[in-house]
């Protein structure tokens, strides 16, 4: 037999905000764990101390470190790893013993607490249960009586030591927030928050629910007043005002379209295949002078944060409606830019933004050209699109896979290099053996193949492969295809095609 191990959320710090639980559960333990800091005594204790029982033996869990330095040799992470290895030891001596463990967690055990550690060790070795607690986020929102979320509002959790464009960009893009884990981070925290134009009515809450509580608008704190125990809320209605008008509007437009006392123009711009140093300088310049960005979301995403800047994020497949919104939004007086991944005008929105202007003849559309993919894989593998090359997209969205497959032949037939777009998606896995086949029937199965996945970011890898040998199973969407000529050469693990030939096409 063994004891049972219990994880007992005691809510942020009020004790009457314990729940009738957590006070039964605590009252009925052998043995009470809770966790205290460097030379401080146990806030966690002091929560819920009056309700344990009389005989209860009592675990006091000292943190080695926290936001000091250490001489551990494995640094802050190792002392840690191994403190929690001594904590799991000194529980188990107990739950060996059939002792029930009851282990004390301020606000909620599974937000952002110390005692999920304890609770990964355990879950599996010992009957573990977990008793939810008050978080302190809710003890904020109730200091500051201040609604956090309404209706479809999405409310976003987010820990303060983010880097601060990433911070920035999440705070743009939601509705509402929380932010934790403030404490000496708090100035960039505050840099964050007005980047992304949410300073306005975010409060900042020290000590929710606890006598010593204080609340003020986040611009009014003092950061070097700023103690662990503090978070900002960021209510849903700050993010366009009240509740009832959530939903963007555009402004009526001039009836000259003059913006300035220039014309109106919408600016289509490539960011390039993901690496920051692969936007150009001129795309830069361009998207540090625009009000909005619109665009797919992942692409809205790479575009820094910034005060006075609004963010239009959208799905993948609604590119001409996104296109229109742009389109009216620079009618209507704003600086807009349309933003695509690699190069706009290489299947990118560049066209879809053209498709929509037809019904905007007073907005000029200007396209500021980005390095593309099939350049990146291109410069990747060496030079493989040295000589003819073709490109041509799998998807068949926007066109009958019919027509692809005769575009597919006669690009074989050529002796073309050819370039793969959109190789595979969720819906579309067979695709790309069917195109291998089809390519197979004019170029010999020793062609070489380039599969470049998430060039110009962290998860890229390149892989040389022959036309027979490769694996459709291993191809998605994050894929692109670069298939060789008759011509093209791999030589010291470099693929490159000659500039000139006098070899027939085969």
């Amino acid at each position: 037999m063994t004891g049972r191990f219990t994880i007992v959320g005691i809510g942020p710090g009020d004790p009457e905000l314990l729940t009738i639980k957590a006070a039964r559960v605590i009252g009925e333990a052998a043995v009470v764990a809770y966790h205290a800091g460097v030379g401080r005594s146990s806030h966690a204790r002091r929560i819920a101390a009056a309700y344990f029982p009389a005989d209860v033996i009592e675990e006091e869990l000292r943190y080695p470190v926290t936001t000091g330095t250490t001489d551990h040799p494995g640094g802050y992470v190792g002392a840690m790893a191994d403190f929690y290895e001594s904590c799991a030891a000194r529980l188990a001596a107990h739950l060996g013993a059939d002792r029930d463990v009851v282990l004390l967690a301020e606000g909620d055990p599974l937000f952002y607490g110390s005692s999920m550690y304890l609770h990964d060790r355990f879950k599996d070795v010992y009957d573990t249960s977990v008793v939810p607690g008050v978080p302190a986020f809710s003890a904020a929102t109730a200091a500051v009586s201040t609604p956090l979320v309404r209706q479809t509002d999405v409310l976003t959790v987010l820990p303060g030591t983010l880097p601060e464009p990433e911070l920035a960009r999440r705070l743009a893009d939601t509705d509402a927030a929380v932010i934790m884990k403030l404490g000496r981070l708090f100035p960039r925290v505050r840099s964050a928050l007005a980047q992304a134009g949410r300073l306005d009515g975010a409060w900042y809450v020290e000590r929710a629910s606890q006598a010593e509580e204080r609340w003020l608008p986040v611009a009014d704190v003092d950061p070097d007043s700023v103690p662990y125990f503090s978070l900002i809320v960021v209510p849903g209605d700050t993010a366009t005002g009240s509740s009832m008008t959530r939903m963007r509007s555009v402004p009526a437009p001039p009836t000259d379209a003059i913006v300035n006392g220039a014309p109106a123009e919408l600016l289509v711009v490539g960011l390039g295949p993901g690496r920051d140093e692969w936007l150009t300088p001129e795309a830069t310049e361009a998207l540090a002078g625009v009000d909005h960005v619109v665009g797919y979301g992942p692409y809205v995403g790479r575009v820094p944060q910034r005060a006075g800047l609004t963010r239009h994020a959208s799905g993948n497949t609604v590119e001409l409606d996104r296109a229109r919104a742009a389109l009216d939004l620079a009618r209507a007086g704003e600086r807009v830019a349309v933003v695509s991944g690699g190069d706009a005008g290489v299947f990118g929105m560049a066209a879809a933004v053209f498709e929509a202007a037809e019904a905007y003849p007073d907005v000029a559309v200007r396209v500021l050209p980005g390095v593309s993919a099939v350049q990146a894989v291109a410069a990747r593998a060496g030079a493989p699109i040295g000589a003819d090359f073709a490109v041509v997209s799998l998807s068949d969205r926007l066109k009958p896979w019919a027509l692809i497959e005769r575009r597919l032949r006669a690009v074989a037939e050529a002796d073309l290099v050819l370039a793969i777009y959109n190789p595979a998606s969720r819906s579309r896995m067979q695709q790309v053996a069917v195109a291998r086949n089809v390519l197979l029937e004019h170029r010999k199965p020793d062609t070489v193949v380039v599969v470049g996945r998430d060039v110009g970011r962290a998860e890229e890898s390149l892989t040389i492969t022959t036309l027979a040998e490769l694996d459709p199973a291993t191809i998605d969407m994050k894929c692109l295809l670069i298939v060789g000529a008759s011509s093209t050469r791999v030589a010291g693990g470099r693929v490159w095609t000659p500039r000139s030939t006098d070899e027939a096409p085969r």
